[in-house]
């Protein structure tokens, strides 16, 4: 079985998830692409980050059409920062030897995997992928060889659809009370209306809606 991996804190996910998925799932005769909220980003901690059950309603919402999607939640049921390599190692172990891994990242991420805990570790679990994204030059795996050994070979290059969407900016217009239409599924779209994500607590009060999902204030 082949396996495309592809994780995020998808604070909201957006087209350009969906659209780069489906691309590594087609180009590379991927039999399923799980899609990983993370549960306690590392790279996050101090700030801010929307509640882990609204997270993963919008991603399983998002990704509900396509049968070649699929929900895993093993980060968000992890206690502690979501760590890569050890989800990884996890997967490795569900699935077993005999599963093809690969890990999906955008070519910003891999720009950056020496940055993160044993990125060669990374590496040995599962094959990457760095697909582009639309507004991020391209990066040479060649210059990851110091911190992951043959890089170049080990490391699966593809070009993907150039959908310039970031969850970030998506947030933003939601605050500045801009349209999200055609950059997000409308079911997502909908749940961040519906739960008021990314508004402000004087908003959220002036709406009457004082707590979000499972009664949890939303950050």
């Amino acid at each position: 079985m082949k396996l495309g991996l592809m994780g995020g804190t998808f604070n909201p996910i957006h087209y350009g998830h969906l659209a780069a998925a489906e691309e590594c799932r087609a180009r590379l005769g991927l039999d399923r692409v799980l899609f990983i909220p993370a549960g306690e980003p590392p790279h996050k901690r101090g700030r801010p980050v929307t509640p882990a059950a609204d997270r993963v309603a919008m991603v399983e919402l998002a990704i509900a059409d396509n049968p070649g999607f699929e929900l895993c939640r093993i980060e968000v049921e992890r206690c502690g920062p979501s760590y890569t390599a050890d989800t990884l190692a996890k997967l490795r172990e569900i699935h077993g030897p005999g599963a093809e891994l690969y890990f999906i990242v955008g070519m910003d991420s891999l720009a950056e995997i020496l940055t993160w805990r044993q990125p060669a570790r990374i590496a040995d679990l599962a094959r990457i992928v760095a697909i582009s994204r639309g507004g991020v030059a391209p990066f040479d795996p060649s210059l990851l060889e110091p911190g992951i050994p043959n890089a170049r070979e080990r490391i699966i290059v593809l070009s993907g659809p150039e959908l310039t969407i970031s969850s970030t900016e998506l947030r933003e217009r939601v605050i500045s009370g801009l349209p999200i239409r055609y950059q997000a599924p409308p079911s997502v779209e909908e749940y961040i209306r519906r739960h008021n994500l990314y508004v402000s607590r004087d908003e959220r009060r002036r709406r009457g809606d004082r707590v979000g999902v499972a009664g949890v204030p939303h950050v």
